[in-house]
């Protein structure tokens, strides 16, 4: 079998990335394999391309439905046969996607694994003629990993029915524990384990220490393919508009916005026409654009899987890309604050059980496997406690498998207004109960003209004493006529409760694994914090020493060895000017002190400056610096 040939064919490669093929030869022979690459790595086609070739179908289970769009709609193009099932789909389409596997229609079937676990399509599996099974970001199956999925654990179960089917699991961030929990959790059995080096020496690690955050992104971002990473959505869409408002060619892509929009903001940037994104973290994911050049983190990420992910997405084409990331006390202080936020104590974890069966009405001994629903704002209002606190104990006590919260329960519909005030006062004369919806939401939500916003329809419905099936209608109207832009999850928000209810004194709580998790939660932020804060060791062997990688070399290229690099003859000289200006002039900005120097000398400016500062010869107070 000629796998280059058909490696051209499809994708049009002449050849194979690094393991590729020895990843496909493994699976082709039958083997359970572990396959271990950096973002860019091509791990898609480690199970495309032996699914096109084998008899059957591959089963890819994969965690966000974005992703599964996203590669199927590019095998589509390729024009391999394929299908996705997600929770966005109805029973019909579900079942017609089941009836065409049936029937061999598709080489690869994408599904997430909560969907693997329905009675409708368990009925349906052990009538598929299954090749290979492919568990794709394979470190959600590991408790001990940055992003552990309960559903995932269920997954060895598929292997009961094909014993004899081999199982290829894919992931760009495993540590060596998070990698033999893989192992254990798929009953992988004589596995072959494929891992290249997550050096990536094409890119340029650097971190900034700024308190004027949009400036400094401005001044680095330039009108070249890059990638802006923020936390939230607000953030994400202020970026874009400050940004554009400065002539960059930039758009912004959250979950917050609708599908539609999302999807032309993907266009635009995937086709150049726009050449600058501004992202909350889950864009890039399966996203494959080579040409990249710089991927600027607004935000510092939790920890190192996440940073190196997201910079990864730089530089696949393997030209030289930069990866910025910013940063400032409140990101380190947010940081140390996640590891407490992430585990609350025993007693704040009960109390949130007794809250949810008060809240859903359950009482003790109450029958499990019902579904309810969750308004988590509700929720948080009745009993007192904040969002970002109950959310976590909520997501803790899933994980003990006590219920299921479905997604939309933590991301809400969301609204913005596309048109301006005068339009509103004509729609008032045309069509008065649209227009009654549309103040009252003005009244409700004071941001709604300025990003999306997230909304409660029952609340609205309250304040507007309408039942809820008429504001949907109206809300839809509205968005249909361009007035506003309305983004509804595919559900409503509920939780299935998995369990007999019983008194929250009495509920068995594994406490050890949650103290274990938290130890290993501040373990990855505490390295996240260390690399961020870092000045003296190479920045990528940071990365692979955290990966369980020894580096013998300096990548010679990140912010630390450039800076050790520098030759010192005219630091000195470069120092006494600071000094005089600063002297003369009194407290100045960093920018109001940089700018007049030649571009091309800035860089060694900075860095003089910055040892000015740690060395403690200036230091820096409410953004300014001042003579120590």
């Amino acid at each position: 079998m000629n796998l280059e040939h058909t490696l051209k064919e499809y994708w049009g490669y002449d050849h194979f990335r690094p393991l590729q093929k020895e990843i496909i030869s493994s699976v082709l022979d039958g083997k359970d394999t572990l396959c271990l690459l950096p973002t860019g790595g091509g791990k898609s086609v480690c199970y495309q391309l032996p699914a096109l070739v084998s008899e059957g179908m591959c089963l890819v289970i994969s965690p966000l439905i974005a992703l599964m769009q996203d590669q199927v709609a590019r095998l589509h193009e390729l024009e391999l046969p394929a299908a996705c099932i997600h929770s966005g789909m109805n029973y019909k389409e579900v079942k017609a996607t089941l009836d065409n596997c049936m029937h061999s229609a598709y080489k690869l079937l994408y599904i997430s694994p909560e969907r693997l676990q329905t009675s409708l399509f368990q009925d349906y599996l052990p009538e598929f003629n299954i090749s290979l099974v492919a568990v794709d970001e394979a470190h959600c199956i590991s408790q001990w990993g940055h992003d552990f999925r309960p559903d995932y654990l269920k997954i060895a179960e598929v292997r009961y029915m094909f014993p004899d089917v081999p199982l290829l699991a894919l992931t760009a961030t495993a540590t060596a524990d998070t990698q033999q929990d893989i192992i254990k959790q798929l009953q992988l059995k004589d596995v072959a384990i494929f891992k290249q080096s997550f050096a990536r020496d094409n890119i340029f690690y650097e971190v900034r220490y700024t308190e004027q955050k949009n400036e400094e992104t401005a001044q680095s971002i330039h009108n070249s393919c890059s990638i802006i990473y923020s936390r939230s959505r607000r953030q994400t869409e202020t970026i874009a508009k400050q940004l554009a408002h400065a002539g960059m060619n930039i758009t912004a892509y959250h979950a917050g916005m609708a599908k539609e929009k999302r999807t032309e903001a993907q266009e635009l940037w995937m086709s150049d026409t726009a050449q600058v994104m501004a992202a909350t973290t889950a864009f890039g994911m399966g996203i494959d654009k080579p040409d990249v050049r710089m991927v600027l983190h607004y935000d510092v990420p939790e920890h190192p899987e996440a940073y190196y992910q997201e910079a990864g997405r730089a530089g696949r084409d393997g030209l030289p890309s930069y990866a910025l990331a910013l940063y400032n006390t409140t990101d380190i202080k947010r940081l140390l604050e996640s590891i407490e936020l992430h585990y609350p104590p025993e007693a704040y974890l009960r109390q949130v059980y007794q809250a949810v069966a008060e809240y859903l009405q359950i009482p003790i001994g109450g029958e499990p496997d019902k579904y309810y629903d969750f308004d988590l704002y509700d929720f948080c209002k009745k009993f007192s406690l904040q969002a970002s606190h109950a959310t976590h104990a909520l997501k803790l006590l899933e994980q003990e498998g006590l219920w299921t919260i479905s997604e939309s329960v933590y991301h809400p519909a969301t609204i913005q207004f596309l048109t301006d005030r005068h339009t509103l006062d004509d729609l008032g004369r045309i069509h008065p109960n649209l227009a009654y919806v549309a103040v009252g939401l003005l009244r409700m939500y004071s941001t709604i003209f300025h990003y999306p916003t997230a909304i409660r329809e029952t609340a609205i419905c309250r304040q507007l004493r309408m039942k809820l099936d008429e504001l949907l209608g109206i809300l839809r109207q509205l968005h249909l006529m361009g007035i506003l832009a309305y983004n509804r999850p595919g559900e409503g928000p509920q939780m299935f409760f998995h369990h007999y209810r019983v008194d929250s004194r009495h509920l068995i709580i594994d406490l050890n694994r949650i103290r274990t998790l938290k130890k290993r939660h501040e373990a990855r932020t505490m390295a996240m914090i260390a690399f961020i804060e870092n000045k003296s060791e190479c920045r990528q062997r940071m990365l692979l020493h955290y990966f369980g990688e020894e580096e013998g070399k300096d990548c010679g290229h990140c912010d630390v060895c450039r800076d050790k690099k520098k030759v010192t003859t005219n630091t000195k000289d470069i120092q006494a000017r600071l000094l005089e200006t600063i002297r003369q002039k009194g407290a100045m900005s960093i920018k109001d002190l940089v700018t007049p120097y030649p571009h091309n000398e800035r860089e060694d400016v900075l860095t003089v400056l910055r040892s000015m500062i740690d060395k403690g010869i200036v230091s820096l107070v409410d953004g300014h610096l001042a003579i120590s």
